[in-house]
């Protein structure tokens, strides 16, 4: 009965899922997996969502696999979870010749927002240690295609990438954008456009409210919902898969 309910229908709408709680040693252990999707999926289920820490090989996960796959709703969670994390390549900020900057980022999930009313933050924030926009390239993570690309009053000027897998990247506040319209199929790792500051403002090209970062959102679909998850774990997974950016 305890299985069946952490399986239930609503999973993938539940806080729990949407954290995407990984541990240090799990973070270690999928680190140098292509495809760590149907792993995470059971080490949720098996760790109730990270509330207990569990040693869970990668034969361990498959075999336990086979229980699970048995129950109701588990091939919708599956795909779930492959959509979060098994289109991941490169991590979203790029390396520049031109720029000597570093971005760090940190969980800020949930955390309060004031702008337009009080809400909380669905994603994660990369800051550079220098206030410059239009500097640090801004790369896909993921192969895909670009869904939306144009101004947000929150987010500024924004670019929405839907990965093979079906889940939707959220790269927020640029200050421009590269040469690539609504529509047009990308790779992993092909320039979106550069880190900016634009957003918070009616006024198309509003800039300034806020300091220079990217802001990054992962989203889903469930039952024709959208429902937006933790991208720290993510980050974290491809932070040491950086690239250098040049013009070519």
């Amino acid at each position: 009965m305890s299985e069946r309910s952490r399986l239930s229908s609503d999973i993938v709408e539940s806080a729990e899922f949407r954290q995407q709680t990984v541990d240090q040693g799990t973070a270690g252990l999928i680190r140098d997996m292509d495809s760590p999707g149907e792993y995470l999926a059971v080490y949720w289920l098996e760790s109730r969502f990270g509330e207990r820490s569990i040693n869970l090989s990668p034969d361990d996960a498959l075999s336990l696999r086979k229980r699970w796959e048995k129950a109701d709703g588990w091939s919708d969670y599956l795909s779930t979870c492959q959509a979060i994390w098994d289109d991941l390549v490169y991590f979203p900020v790029a390396s520049s010749k031109t720029a000597d900057i570093n971005v760090t980022f940190e969980d800020s999930w949930m955390f309060d927002r004031s702008y337009k009313g009080e809400r909380v933050h669905e994603g994660t924030d990369i800051m550079p240690d220098k206030n410059e926009r239009g500097v640090l390239p801004v790369v896909s993570m993921t192969d895909g295609v670009v869904q939306n690309k144009g101004w947000l009053e929150l987010g500024g000027y924004r670019i929405g990438i839907r990965t093979p897998g079906g889940a939707y990247f959220y790269y927020a506040h640029l200050d421009s954008y590269a040469d690539i319209e609504e529509g047009d199929k990308i790779k992993a790792g092909d320039l979106l456009g550069y880190m900016g500051d634009t957003g918070y403002g009616t006024e198309e090209g509003t800039k300034g409210k806020f300091p220079v970062h990217l802001h990054l959102g992962i989203y889903v679909y469930d039952k024709g919902q959208e429902i937006s998850v933790n991208p720290y774990p993510a980050l974290k997974y491809v932070e040491e898969k950086n690239i250098d950016y040049h013009e070519r």
